[in-house]
């Protein structure tokens, strides 16, 4: 690195260090409110599995065996019997008042019927506008009424028919769950809430810091004879913090919450600064775009906002709209969540994540290229005033 080039970035840098220690505001907007975010996140998430779900248990079939299926309902650590009305719709006024988010019904001679050698059931309702809740819910519900099954298989028609008339189906469905086997809600919500978060904070300080050269009308003094340099020497000390809570962030997860990192902890930490990076190059690229530090922070809220929505991590795109799928490629959290599943929870071999990474690179060039040469031009042109401020000029 030639001399100009060190000093335009070294003094670039000076620039912002010095701004951040006499603008309190600004030095707590990226020290200590995004620790207090993580550190309220982490808590919130701390009980990692849903317990004692609220359930209502109709049993139109009061027997000695529906009554053991209550109990062992109860039992669940899941769920929680909270109420037995005497029919499903008073059930469903329970639904209503958001008392419980499942009813299990037990029809009237299901257990008789199943003695009987006929085919008996067992219904469950949950509340699907609270979609996990409830899915939750039915899952400790399916499981206990399987439990149940099972029990009045061996004890009553075992002896009833004799156990060497009883076979098992055919074929069964074994099913195992891989990757999150205590199915925590911690190890699946804060790996993406992190990196969505701090992502935000970082684009947004990013954009504030480039906006403010334009906004007081210092951007060719601030850029200098090495403009490029001028850039990578403001965004280095917000890209080194967030990475810094990004690696805390992971650790975190890995170490003191999860079960270590399964794959590669170097390819992991090589994608927080790269990833963070990439985030600068958006804001950057909307700065340059707009020159208006109001609405690149109105784009980066639009954008970086609503990237947990779009990364495929919480909510499908597959057969999703052409914008959809089109949003999702264009987002840096798409690309990192592929890498820090893969890495910490999959274990897959270190070839398969370049592609993310690779992604992620290219945003930093394209969309910090685009945004830096158009910074560079409006500095270098004869009016370096953003066009909201021309318009008020010429009016």
């Amino acid at each position: 690195m030639n001399r100009p080039v060190w000093a335009g970035m070294t003094a670039s840098l000076q620039r912002e260090l010095h701004h951040l220690r006499r603008d309190r505001a600004d030095l707590l907007l990226v020290t200590l409110l995004p620790a207090l975010m993580l550190g309220v996140m982490a808590w919130l998430f701390a009980a990692s599995v849903m317990r004692d779900i609220p359930i209502a248990v109709v049993d139109l079939d009061r027997s000695a065996e529906s009554r053991q299926l209550t109990r062992m309902l109860d039992a669940s650590p899941g769920v929680r019997v909270t109420s037995q009305p005497s029919s499903l719709a008073d059930a469903q006024s329970e639904i209503r008042r958001l008392e419980v988010f499942a009813v299990v019904l037990v029809p009237r001679d299901a257990t008789r019927n199943a003695l009987r050698g006929r085919q008996g059931a067992v219904f469950a309702y949950y509340n699907a506008t609270y979609l996990t809740t409830g899915q939750s819910a039915v899952r400790d519900i399916v499981e206990a009424v399987s439990a149940w099954n099972a029990r009045l298989l061996g004890e009553r028609i075992a002896k009833q028919v004799g156990p060497a008339t009883l076979r098992a189906p055919p074929i069964a469905v074994q099913s195992d769950i891989l990757h999150n086997p205590a199915r925590s809600y911690e190890l699946f919500l804060l790996p993406l809430l992190f990196p969505a978060v701090l992502s935000l904070g970082l684009a947004l300080a990013v954009a504030a810091s480039l906006g403010r050269e334009v906004r007081d009308g210092h951007l060719r003094d601030w850029l200098g004879a090495a403009p490029w340099a001028a850039i990578a020497g403001k965004i280095a000390p917000y890209v080194a913090l967030f990475s810094l809570y990004g690696a805390l962030g992971v650790l975190y997860l890995a170490l003191l919450r999860g079960d270590g990192i399964a794959g590669s902890a170097l390819l992991l930490m090589l994608a927080q600064p790269l990833f963070y990076l990439a985030c600068a190059a958006v804001g950057l690229l909307f700065v340059g775009l707009t020159r208006d530090m109001g609405t690149s922070l109105s784009a980066i809220g639009l954008s970086i906002g609503t990237a947990l929505a779009f990364s495929g991590a919480t909510f499908p795109v597959v057969d999703a709209p052409l914008f959809t799928r089109i949003w999702n490629v264009l987002l840096p959290l798409t690309a990192y969540v592929k890498v820090q599943t893969q890495q910490q929870f999959v274990g897959a071999p270190w070839s398969v994540s370049l592609w993310p990474l690779g992604t992620l690179l290219l945003m930093v060039l394209v969309a910090g290229g685009i945004g830096g040469w158009r910074l560079i031009a409006a500095a270098r042109s004869p009016d370096p005033l953003p066009p909201a401020a021309q318009n008020e000029a010429g009016a």
